[in-house]
Formats: C-alpha cells, sequence, structure tokens
C-alpha cells in the first residue's frame, strides 16, 4: 500500500521496495539512541537507562514526565514485533490509524500505546511514588481524595468594610456521609470484586485490523473502572457524601473592599474516601453609602455645600466621615469645587490596620436665582466698595 501524502515538516525517507517512511514527530529510534538494527536486549537497556534518568518522580524538570513518555511509547513499539513492522513501514500514521482507514493501536482514532508508567513498572516494580502496573491504577481511583473548593458570596455595609466585622455564613457544602462513614457503601455490606474485570478496573477488548489484530484497554463499565460493585448507601447514594448547611463564624478584616476574596481553610467540600476537605472562598461584595465615596482602595471623597456668604467669610461645617460628624474649617474666601484634605479619615489598609487613607472633601457654593431688595442693595454697595 503507498504511503499517504505526508503533512509540512514530516520527513521522508526511502526503504526496501521504494517505500516511504511518514514521521510526525522524532524518529523512535533516535529517541531511544538506538541504531535501526538493535535488538531487544539493546532496546531494553537503553530504556532502563532513559526511564531511569527521567521517571517524574526522581527528575523534577519540568518537561521530565513528557520525556519519560515520550522513551515509553517509543520502547512500547520498538520491542513489539508486529507494531515495529507497522512503524517500520508507515511511520507513526500507521499505528494511529492513518494509513486509508486502517484500524490504529488501541481502536479507531485511539492512544496506540499503553500507559507509560505501567510500562516503567513492568521493568522497576511498584517502588516509585507507589505505581504498580494495573493495580496501581486501580488503587490510584480508590485512594482518598480532596474536596473541591466551595465559593460563597457575600454582601457587607460601607463600613462594616472600613473597619471590619464577624459574620455569620449558613454554606451548603458535600459533608461525610453518616451512614456509610464515608465508603458509599450499604451499611451491613461489602464491597466485591468485580466479576467482569476481575478486580483490575481494566478490560481489554480485541480489534481486528488488516494489519493483525490489536488490543484495546477501557475502563470497566461494570465498576466504573474501580474493580469493586457494592450496594449503594441508600443515604448518599454511593458518593459517600450528602449536601448540608453548616454555620461558619467568618472574621472580615479591616479594609476589605468589593472583589476581596477570603479563604477559610478546610471549611469546602469533604473529600472521597477520606481525603481532606477544600477551602472555602468567600467572595466579599460592599454596599454603596449615600455620602461617601471610596478610591485609590484606602482614600474617601465627599461633598459639603455652604452658601456664597459663608464662602466669602469662612466657616465650620460639620461633614460626614467613616469615624462620624467632624467640624471642618473652611477658609475665608475659599472657591466652589475647591477639595479640602482631612487626614487620616480614610479607610484602614488591608493587613495594615494601623496605616489608614485620608478623605478629601469638595467644597460647592449655592448661589441664590432670586434675593430681596435688601440683599441687593447690599450686594451692590459690596460690589462698589469690591471695585
Amino acid at each position: 500500500m503507498p504511503a499517504p501524502y505526508c503533512a509540512a515538516h514530516r520527513a521522508r525517507r526511502p526503504v526496501r521496495g521504494g517505500a516511504l517512511k511518514v514521521f510526525a514527530g522524532r524518529d523512535y529510534y533516535d529517541v531511544l539512541g538506538v541504531s535501526r538494527a538493535a535488538d531487544g536486549k539493546e532496546l531494553k537497556r537503553a530504556y532502563r537507562t532513559l526511564a531511569r534518568k527521567y521517571h517524574p518522580d526522581v527528575n523534577k524538570e519540568a518537561d521530565a514526565e513528557q520525556k519519560f513518555k515520550e522513551i515509553s511509547n517509543a520502547y512500547e513499539v520498538l520491542s513489539d514485533d508486529q507494531k515495529k513492522a507497522i512503524y517500520d513501514q508507515y511511520g507513526e500514521a500507521g499505528l494511529k490509524g492513518g494509513m486509508g482507514g486502517m484500524g490504529g493501536m488501541g481502536g479507531m482514532g485511539g492512544d496506540p500505546f499503553s500507559n507509560p508508567f505501567d510500562l516503567f513498572e513492568s521493568f522497576f516494580g511498584g517502588g516509585m511514588g507507589g505505581m504498580g502496573g494495573m493495580g496501581g491504577r486501580q488503587s490510584q481511583r480508590n485512594r482518598p481524595t480532596q474536596g473541591d473548593d466551595e465559593r460563597f458570596d457575600l454582601q457587607i455595609e460601607f463600613l462594616e468594610a472600613v473597619f471590619g466585622c464577624e459574620k455569620e455564613l449558613d454554606c451548603m457544602r458535600l459533608e461525610e456521609c453518616g451512614e456509610c462513614t464515608g465508603s458509599g457503601v450499604k451499611a451491613g455490606t461489602s464491597p466485591k470484586t468485580c466479576g467482569t474485570c476481575g478486580g483490575q478496573g481494566q478490560v481489554v477488548a480485541t480489534v481486528r485490523t488488516p494489519l493483525g489484530n490489536f488490543q484495546q484497554v477501557t475502563a470497566c463499565n461494570a465498576c466504573g473502572g474501580s474493580g469493586q460493585t457494592f450496594t449503594p448507601c441508600s443515604a448518599c447514594g454511593g458518593d459517600g457524601r450528602v449536601r448540608r448547611s453548616k454555620r461558619i463564624s467568618l472574621r472580615v478584616p479591616a479594609g476589605v473592599d468589593s472583589g476581596s476574596r477570603l479563604r477559610v481553610r478546610g471549611e469546602g467540600n469533604a473529600g472521597r474516601k477520606g481525603g481532606p476537605p477544600g477551602d472555602l472562598y468567600v467572595f466579599v461584595g460592599v454596599k454603596d453609602d449615600p455620602d461617601l465615596k471610596r478610591f485609590e482602595s484606602i482614600n474617601v471623597s465627599s461633598t459639603v455645600t455652604i452658601p456664597y456668604t459663608k464662602a466669602i467669610l469662612g466657616t465650620t461645617q460639620k461633614v460626614r466621615t467613616v469615624d462620624g460628624t467632624v467640624d471642618l474649617k473652611i477658609p475665608a474666601g475659599v472657591q466652589p469645587g475647591a477639595t479640602l484634605l482631612m487626614a487620616k479619615r480614610g479607610v484602614p489598609k488591608l493587613g495594615q490596620p494601623n496605616v489608614r487613607g485620608d478623605q478629601y472633601v469638595t467644597v460647592k457654593v449655592t448661589i441664590p436665582k432670586s434675593v430681596s431688595g435688601k440683599e441687593k442693595e447690599l450686594v451692590e454697595e459690596l460690589e462698589g466698595l469690591s471695585n
């Protein structure tokens, strides 16, 4: 069968009989660092050396796991005479079902390779990170897992955000089922080994292709991949957790603002199989104040309105602040729109309550639309004096 058209950047190499090799990525022989004439012993020796070097439990480099998978995939193909023959003739396209509709390794369009970590374990045992082939995957599926985080939206008043407050939250979350103590199994019964997969959690199906029969490994439908079957708890439906409401006390620190996020450790959803709980994240929303406006996180702005006569003569005006009503001295001749500073009357800085912002007061001056005869005379007299 002629090789299909290969995409750009794919290398073509001549082989016997005039066929073309089509490679989608690196040559598997180059990956293992062996020649094309390498026998099984050489392949195994090269794989052992590279797998030990790049196994993620040993090598903490960012790309170690990807390299490990690449090495394992290369060995998986070249150590199997049937897969190797397909690869030598057609490259990865043949393995992945790309040769004119042929069924690929592992089923139609599926991953042609087995789990690379299982391949490693078949050589080196279960000492690396607790992995141990099929049984290792089953234990990972049944192991304790951490619960998910939960979110709670909290609305508070303006002054509560400024100085902090105590709040009682009624949160819905998943908690361990009391009927089955988190196992998900009906009380008085116990799990049994799945009869379909024999406790492995996976089943193997054979796929017929023009190039021979290939095996496909899938999760067992009978047990959901756990390797066990059981009668589910009637209270939790087999999940091991039930949704309940819990009242949680929360201390909201001074200086929070809309969009602030508070974390309460361990108050999220319960974990599975006895795993640790997730966290509760409280998203804060602050209600607007009719007089005070917050800006630049810690500063506050407000306005004060005075008659034009007081703007000319000066006055003392009561102004509302976050601390209560305070007397503000307005100097004579203040101009409309002028801003006066009231130091340390702003919001405490989040995490640094001893640091406070300022309050900026904008002065508005009212001018009467009409005046009495006497007022008019006085204004005209004032105008004459100013001239």
